[in-house]
């Protein structure tokens, strides 16, 4: 068992299952919290988790396979996509990647579920297809801020991890978001996010 991630929420090592390379997803205990309700959110997360992603899956979104839950030590065995990471493509296979990215997510959107995580980090490319991993921190919504919002953490990851190209990226994304989720529901989400951006500007002039 190699440890390849550590993250907030979870940890993630490369593993074998049926002498295949696999993905196991721990969710760690949490020591601020008190050890029952630490343990309570721990396996609905990971429920939700493993629920979302064979959900996303089934909408035609690529998403590794889950092959078990345990609910008793919160772990998540999955598909290792054994790919480039969207973060590290170049030029045009970047910018191809974030148009395929938007498409991801507004069929999400439209199912109803937010990624909470849309990061280039988040989304591997194999076989110049893309990917969808990391669902540890999505939810159920229909609401226009909650996608809004999924929208701008994107837009923010843009600004700092592919800075020089960010706005190519960013209307590439657009222009693929744009073309699932519709122009009415599309100018909703862009107008809400401008709302929650004008937010963080006057917090930070205060």
């Amino acid at each position: 068992m190699k440890l390849i991630k550590k993250g907030a929420e979870g940890d993630i090592y490369l593993v074998k299952f049926d002498n295949t390379p696999a993905i196991l997803k721990t969710r760690k205990t949490k020591p601020y919290r008190h050890p029952i309700l630490d343990n309570k959110i721990r396996k609905q997360r990971t429920i939700r988790e493993a629920s979302i992603l064979s959900e996303a899956k089934s909408f035609g979104i690529r998403t590794p396979l889950v092959y078990q839950v345990n609910t008793n030590d919160c772990t998540i065995l999955m598909q290792q996509i054994n790919g480039v990471i969207v973060r590290d493509l170049k030029d045009a296979k970047l910018k191809s990647a974030c148009a395929e990215i938007g498409r991801i997510t507004a069929t999400l959107h439209k199912n109803g579920i937010i990624h909470g995580d849309l990061t280039t980090s988040n989304f591997i490319s194999k076989n110049d297809k893309i990917y969808a991993i990391d669902f540890g921190l999505a939810q159920k919504s229909i609401r226009v801020e909650d996608h809004a919002v999924d929208l701008r953490l994107y837009k923010e990851i843009l600004g700092s991890a592919h800075v020089k190209i960010m706005q190519e990226l960013w209307d590439a994304f657009l222009r693929g978001y744009k073309s699932i989720i519709g122009t009415e529901r599309f100018n909703k989400v862009l107008t809400q996010l401008s709302i929650i951006e004008g937010r963080g500007r006057y917090a930070r002039m205060e």
